[in-house]
């Protein structure tokens, strides 16, 4: 099987465990909504709509689901309850490949420049800062020099933990003193990482959606100050979310995609939730791709997000 193969297993092995509750859940309510039946037929779309929506799909990605299983359906005459299942699979790849979710397979940063400059934004309590020292550690482990910025400065248990990780990582962590100014670290972190070859700079960023006014201009302050040490930064703004807050998610992510321009997501804590099913929703809805899930407390328990590996464990 060789290394590598090892690994590939192990990692699957992860996401299958990791999403067995939702698995168990859809296949469920699956099950009884074609009880019975031997063709795919009006009950059984308008059965499979509502296994959708409570697998927190969400609505509006439920019925773009629902209506291209229709249209097959007509297309085909007569479709069985058996076949069901291969095309629920076939639809929901399709549509995370329409929103630009890789088959990510290695480390490797999409970009000629160096370093690569990663904004992470969300609200607190969504393993924000615990995610930024896991990629950290992923990276590092691609053979990638990493550098963290501590601008999350409003509490002073973001800056520890983030320091924490770094020194659990073996990677440098730029903060300031409680309270500096967020843009001033990002600065900081951003010179010092360009002047030492870095590859990968991560920012941890504070999380207040409360006041959104507040959080805009910050997050805008951030962007300006880092052009001016590199002028294509960040070249991504992650948004971490809590994939077993389920619809709670969505919420946040809407607010977020409002407040600023997020272009990756990263969905964490679906190894203990029935909710995975989130992850097909916010995509879509966001039109914004998948990047890295969460399924666990190891430092390897963070994945680079696969489309195909997530649909086949998800309908295995």
């Amino acid at each position: 099987m060789g290394v590598f193969g090892l690994f590939n297993k192990k990692k699957k092995e992860t996401l299958d465990k990791g999403l067995e509750k939702t698995k168990e859940s859809v296949f469920d309510k699956l099950t009884r909504a074609v009880a019975g039946k031997s063709k795919v037929d009006d009950e059984v779309l308008d059965n499979l709509e509502e296994v959708l929506i409570t697998s927190d799909v969400g609505v509006g990605t439920t019925l773009k689901i629902i209506e291209r299983i229709e249209s097959r359906v007509a297309r085909d005459k007569y479709v069985s309850t058996s076949e069901l299942n291969g095309m629920l699979r076939e639809e929901i790849a399709s549509l995370l490949e329409e929103n630009n979710a890789a088959d990510n397979d290695d480390w490797e940063l999409p970009c000629a420049h160096k370093p690569y400059v990663i904004l992470v934004v969300g609200v607190n309590g969504v393993g924000k800062t615990t995610t930024i020292g896991k990629l950290a550690y992923q990276f590092k482990k691609a053979g990638k020099k990493v550098y963290l910025g501590a601008a999350d400065t409003f509490r002073a248990a973001a800056v520890e933990q983030i320091s924490v990780w770094g020194e659990r990582v073996g990677v440098p962590v730029i903060k300031q003193q409680m309270g500096a100014d967020p843009a001033s670290v990002a600065f900081d972190t951003l010179q010092s990482a360009k002047a030492n070859g870095a590859d990968v700079v991560l920012i941890d960023t504070a999380g207040r959606l409360h006041n959104k006014v507040g959080l805009m201009n910050e997050l805008k302050k951030i962007k300006d100050v880092m052009k001016k040490v590199l002028p294509e930064a960040p070249d991504e703004v992650m948004l971490v979310l809590d994939g077993s807050t389920g619809q709670n998610a969505f919420e946040q992510a809407k607010q977020f995609s409002a407040v600023t321009n997020i272009t990756s997501l990263a969905i964490t804590k679906l190894d203990g939730t029935a909710k995975g099913g989130v992850v097909i929703g916010i995509s879509d809805q966001l039109k914004v791709p998948v990047k890295y899930i969460g399924l666990g407390e190891q430092m390897e328990d963070l994945q680079l997000f696969n489309r195909k590996e997530f649909v086949d464990s998800l309908f295995a």
